[in-house]
């Protein structure tokens, strides 16, 4: 469900219990990380973000890694921007 390289990798799990009584394991919300700014880059309206991951970060699924840099939980949120953060590489 959660793939290799995924900002929810490493995320804690708990326990809901829904309306019906079933019970439904959750992942715990990932809080952004901003870490070291690169630069920033000026998006073109067609250009997408995995498009930005692979070309800055070498990963297309590494488009959280984005989201993160621009304190932004939501990588939709993010693509609305003009302007965005590179992160650096590890």
């Amino acid at each position: 469900m959660i793939f290799p390289g995924s900002r929810y990798q490493a995320s804690e799990t708990f326990t809901v219990t829904l309306e019906d009584g079933r019970q439904a394991v959750a992942l715990k919300p990932h809080a952004p990380n901003p870490g070291r700014l690169l630069g920033y880059y000026l998006r073109k309206d067609w250009q997408r973000l995995d498009h930005l991951a692979a070309k800055y970060l070498s990963d297309p699924t590494a488009f959280w890694k984005l989201a993160d840099t621009n304190n932004s939980m939501s990588p939709d949120a993010l693509g609305a921007r003009a302007r965005v953060g590179i992160p650096a590489k590890e």
